[in-house]
């Protein structure tokens, strides 16, 4: 460029809001701007399509400026696999082991089978301890966990100051998941105090609790309640460790947090920033400068698929770049097989490969904060910060986390917006890849490494609890490393009462259309062809295309196998190609000029044919009543409430049941 010719910022007129929104309205065509464009998060929060560039508020960042760390889960229940699994994982670049028991929620019924020290042992052949970040995952199991890996690392002769671990211990999170404590929250606080002192006496540098979002997320809750739970678990904690005696400032640090990350990239980088400045405001609250966190992020189980599970490769990626993005020290990346057994090691590679593109192909870890000065995210972050600590303040007027799941308080809300959730996705407005939009009846399996999960293994014989698992850490320690059991018995000790609470669900948002497309496996496992439906095109290629494709996909995504390509403008002859169809239903395709013409005719001949149940692609508008009339039972359309339709029309296409709804 040479100095006569003028800067690019210079060579185009400044644009207003006022200009773009001209522009828009052209666009839309009279449509409302404020329905097409603007959306609402499950906290109803405001998205605009366009925001301003925004002033950076000062965020809470990692501790250091370096790539977040890349962490595998350890879960096979083979100790020997379990160890060639992160052997592999570790040469392969990752940094971090994720170690998940059998029995913990996120085990998903495999996980490590660890009964003894020896078993840990095993699990952990070859594992420097020392030069790998190490976070538990062991559910109600999790103290003992934590007392058998700091055995480990005495029996290896390492010094605990050299442990970058996260005991991770969580009982709220596993009482939320469970149903409840093994005893009173009062006698747990004490116990989770005792512990933070034990480990304090010998110099342990790690974490040791984790407030874990993942429950919450898993449960349906909204970005809110996930941060406002998270922040009043974390609270617990830190309560519970000074009321032992133990200074408060090395209590916050014996604090970690985690948070489910999805594929809602806007979402999920607000929420991420927002959990940094949110704990900011409860330490200074609390009278302490406030420091930085470690913060880990796994990709979300609630939108992971078993059908078309491909897709969860895109899905993860996503969420893997957003929480990145809004800066977690760890992330931990579900291989997208998950959702149908233990995956293979090639699922297990594709996982920790898609976090080295991002950091060293893409580089995203080299800029601090790079949403700082966006204004969709400053605004989201910020709104999000306002509504969780609202969120947070409603649960500790409840009583804490533990009054609130006590009172099912939290559950209740949490149930809500599960539902309106569940609403958007039976009606598409929230749409699944390869499940509820563009799924594929033909899919082939995927390997994996286990399908289903081995037997359980016996529980610990209470009676033998209180002369081999003493209540004290620094003891209990000492018992597994003589030998005893490093599982929590499935109930409390006699003279001790559990504390039972309503437990929190784990659905993945998929698995309704998922049971549909099983019905269809075995229908076609017993029948030797899938359910169909018959397309009773109108008129032209030209004319029907459009809905017959539409309806296709519909189907489909109920396990519904849709034929017929042809065209149709005499009724008589739409009939006859029904009947030599087989098919018990059938779907009206064509346009409203062409419905208005021939559908009530078409209608009734198809109905006399023998059609069982008999739709129509496309929103009924006036013609309903004389379409209804004619025999037409539901209208297929965008917005209908397709896992109705679909349900309840799925047994009389299956011929299980003579009656349309």
């Amino acid at each position: 460029m040479t100095d006569q010719q003028t800067p690019p910022g210079e060579a185009f007129p400044a644009t207003t809001r006022e200009d773009w929104m001209r522009l828009v309205e052209g666009v839309l065509k009279g449509r409302d701007f404020e329905e097409t464009l603007v959306s609402q998060t499950a906290d109803g929060i405001r998205v605009d399509p366009l925001y301003a560039a925004a002033l950076a508020q000062a965020q809470p960042v990692r501790a250091e400026h370096a790539p977040w760390h890349v962490a595998q889960r350890v879960d096979h229940p083979d100790t020997g696999e379990a160890a060639r699994q992160a052997l592999t994982d570790l040469e392969g670049g990752a940094d971090a082991l994720s170690l998940v028991f059998d029995g913990a929620r996120a085990a998903r019924g495999f996980g490590l089978r660890i009964a003894t020290l020896d078993d840990l042992d095993a699990a952990l052949d070859g594992v420097l301890l020392d030069l790998v970040q190490i976070r538990l995952d062991a559910g109600r199991s999790g103290r003992h966990a934590a007392a058998a890996l700091i055995a480990l690392a005495t029996r290896r002769g390492l010094s605990l100051d050299r442990l970058d671990a996260d005991l991770a211990l969580d009982p709220i999170g596993a009482a939320a998941c469970d149903g409840g404590f093994s005893a009173s929250w009062e006698m747990i606080a004490d116990r989770c105090g005792e512990t933070a002192v034990a480990l304090a006496d010998k110099g342990f540098a790690g974490t040791i609790f984790l407030a874990d979002g993942r429950p919450c997320h898993e449960a349906g809750g909204s970005e809110a309640q996930e941060l406002a739970a998270v922040l009043a678990t974390a609270l617990a904690y830190w309560r519970a460790q000074e009321a032992a005696g133990l200074d408060p400032e090395q209590g916050r640090r014996n604090i970690a947090f985690l948070l489910a990350a999805d594929a809602d990239q806007f979402a999920t980088i607000a929420k991420f920033r927002a959990l940094r400045r949110l704990w900011a405001r409860v330490e200074a609250a609390a009278g302490f400068e406030p420091a930085p966190i470690r913060l880990h992020a796994e990709t979300a189980w609630r939108m992971t698929t078993q059908r078309d599970p491909w897709v969860n490769l895109l899905r993860t990626t996503m969420a893997t770049f957003a929480a990145g993005i809004g800066g977690a020290d760890t992330v931990t990346v579900l291989p997208f097989t998950a959702a149908l057994g233990l995956p293979d090691a090639f699922a297990r590679r594709v996982a920790r490969n898609t976090q080295h593109i991002l950091l060293q192909e893409s580089n995203l870890w080299r800029v601090v904060d790079p949403a700082a000065g966006a204004g969709g995210y400053e605004a989201l972050t910020e709104a999000l910060c306002e509504t969780a600590w609202e969120a947070f303040q409603q649960i500790e007027m409840e009583g804490g986390i533990v009054g609130s799941l006590a009172s099912s308080a939290l559950q209740v809300r949490i149930g809500e917006v599960r539902a309106a959730r569940a609403a958007v996705i039976a009606d598409r407005r929230a749409p699944i890849t390869g499940v509820s939009a563009f799924p594929d009846l033909d899919e082939k399996p995927v390997d994996l490494a286990l399908r289903e999960p081995p037997p359980e293994m016996p529980e610990p014989d209470t009676a033998t609890i209180p002369a081999t698992m003493p209540a004290g850490f620094a003891d209990l320690a000492a018992a597994i490393t003589e030998g005893g059991s490093t599982r929590a018995p499935a109930n409390p000790p006699p003279g001790i009462e559990p504390t039972l609470l309503s437990a929190l669900p784990h659905r993945r948002e998929a698995e309704p259309y998922e049971h549909l497309r099983d019905r269809s496996d075995q229908y076609l496992a017993d029948n030797g062809e899938r359910p169909k439906v018959f397309l009773a095109n109108l008129g032209k290629l030209a004319q029907f295309n459009t809905r017959a494709g539409f309806a296709r996909n519909a189907f489909a995504a109920g396990g519904v196998a849709a034929i017929g390509e042809e065209g149709f403008t005499d009724s008589q002859a739409l009939a006859k190609a029904f009947t030599e169809s087989g098919a018990s239903a059938a779907c009206l395709c064509s346009t409203e000029a062409l419905y208005a013409e021939h559908g009530v005719e078409a209608a009734r001949a198809l109905k006399e044919a023998g059609c069982a149940i008999l739709f129509l692609a496309g929103h009924p508008d006036d013609l309903e009543a004389p379409m209804r009339e004619a025999g037409v039972d539901a209208f297929l359309h965008e917005g209908c409430d397709l896992l109705a339709l679909l349900g309840e029309a799925w047994a009389v296409i299956a011929g299980e049941r003579s009656e349309a709804f």
